[in-house]
C-alpha cells in the first residue's frame, strides 16, 4: 500500500489562522479490510466552513480534531478495491480530507458516490455539480423561492456558491446582481455569468456609497438576498429590502475570525417583514438529487458557467485556504493533488 501524504490541524487559531496551525504528515496506507476502497485524489475542495471547524466553540458542526486529517471534499480515482460495486478507474467523490490516499468504507451511505466524467469535467462534481452548487440551488430555492421579475442580489457573486445562485436565479426569470470584490471579478459576473449587474464592494470603501452603489444596481428594491458574507454588505442590502422580502444566510465570512457582527437597523425585520432563515445544506440530502439533476445538465450543456482557482500539490493548500478566506481565489478554490 502505498505512503500517503497528510495535513492535519496542528493547533487551534487565536483569531486570524497562519500556516502554522498545520502540519504537513507522511503515514503509510493501511491494507484494505472486506467492503473498503482505495481512493487516489485528484482534486482537493476548500470552503469557508473550514474555517468555523477549526474552533473549538459551539457551532453548527463538530470541531475538527486536532492532530487528524483535515476534513474535505475531493475527487478521485479509485485504485484499489475490496468492494464489488467499486472497481479501480472509477471516478469518485468523497469527503476524504487533506490527503493524497483515503481508504473508505464502500457500505457507508454516502461516503463515496461514483460520477460520470463523459459530459462534465471531475472537479465540477466539488463545485457546480456538488455541494457549493447544490448549497445555492437549496438557499435560492427553498429559502428565496425567487418569482420571475423579482430581484435577486448575491453577495459573494463571484465565488463557488455565487456563481451558481445568479444563474439559477436568472434561469427563473429574476433580475440578479451580485456584490464582488474587484473589476475581474464583477466583469465575470455580468459577462460570462449573465447576472444584470455588479457592484464592486471595493471601489465602494464606505458605507454611504456602498448603499449609493446598491440603490443604483437595485432601482426596484430587493425581493431576495443571497448572504455569503454579512457586516457592512449586508447592512447596505437590508436597507434595500421590499416588504416580504426573504434572505438566506449561507455564510458570514466577514467574522469568521471572531470580529463582531453588530446589525445597525434591526427595525427592518419588523418594518420590510423580512423571513431571514440560515441553513446548513448537508441537513437537506432529501434534495440533492433534484438539484444535482438540474446542475450537472446546466453544466453539461454549457448553460452554467463557472471558474476555478488551482493550487499545484497538497503542500498548498494552507497558504491557498488562508487566501480563500481573504478573497484572493476566483471561483472555486481547489487544490490539485495528483493526477
Amino acid at each position: 500500500m502505498p505512503s500517503n501524504l497528510q495535513i492535519v490541524l496542528k493547533s487551534r487559531p487565536q483569531g486570524e489562522p497562519t500556516v502554522d496551525n498545520f502540519e504537513l504528515k507522511t503515514s503509510q496506507t493501511p491494507e484494505l479490510q472486506d467492503g473498503q476502497v482505495l481512493v487516489k485524489h485528484q482534486f482537493l475542495s476548500l470552503d469557508p466552513y473550514m474555517r468555523g471547524r477549526m474552533n473549538d466553540g459551539k457551532s453548527y458542526a463538530q470541531p475538527q480534531p486536532l492532530d487528524e486529517v483535515m476534513i474535505g471534499g475531493t475527487v478521485g480515482v479509485v485504485q484499489d478495491s475490496a468492494h464489488p460495486k467499486f472497481a479501480p478507474g472509477d471516478a469518485v467523490v468523497g469527503m476524504g480530507g487533506w490527503q493524497t490516499y483515503s481508504v473508505v468504507d464502500g457500505n457507508a451511505p454516502g461516503m463515496l458516490r461514483k460520477v460520470s466524467t463523459e459530459h462534465i469535467p471531475l472537479s465540477a462534481y466539488l463545485g457546480p455539480v456538488g455541494m457549493p452548487g447544490v448549497t445555492a440551488w437549496v438557499g435560492l430555492t427553498q429559502i428565496c423561492e425567487p418569482k420571475a421579475g423579482e430581484t435577486v442580489v448575491v453577495s459573494a457573486a463571484s465565488g463557488a456558491v455565487g456563481t451558481a445562485v445568479g444563474q439559477l436565479a436568472k434561469a427563473r426569470g429574476c433580475r440578479v446582481v451580485g456584490i464582488a470584490g474587484g473589476p475581474d471579478k464583477c466583469n465575470f459576473v455580468v459577462n460570462e455569468a449573465g447576472f444584470d449587474a455588479c457592484v464592486d464592494y471595493k471601489a465602494h470603501p464606505d458605507a454611504k456609497s456602498l448603499y449609493r452603489a446598491i440603490k443604483e444596481a437595485t432601482p426596484d428594491g430587493v425581493d431576495c438576498y443571497f448572504e455569503n458574507v454579512g457586516g457592512a454588505i449586508m447592512e447596505a442590502v437590508l436597507l434595500r429590502t421590499n416588504a416580504f422580502a426573504r434572505i438566506a444566510v449561507c455564510g458570514m465570512i466577514a467574522g469568521y475570525n471572531g470580529e463582531p457582527l453588530p446589525l445597525q437597523n434591526p427595525s427592518l425585520i419588523l418594518v420590510n417583514r423580512l423571513k431571514i432563515q440560515g441553513f446548513i445544506v448537508s441537513e437537506h440530502m432529501d434534495l440533492w438529487p433534484q438539484a444535482l439533476q438540474e446542475l450537472g445538465t446546466m453544466v453539461a450543456t454549457g448553460k452554467l458557467k463557472y471558474r476555478e482557482t488551482v493550487a499545484q500539490g497538497l503542500a498548498a493548500a494552507p497558504e491557498a485556504f488562508l487566501g480563500l478566506l481573504k478573497g484572493k481565489n476566483f471561483g472555486k478554490q481547489l487544490v490539485k493533488i495528483a493526477d
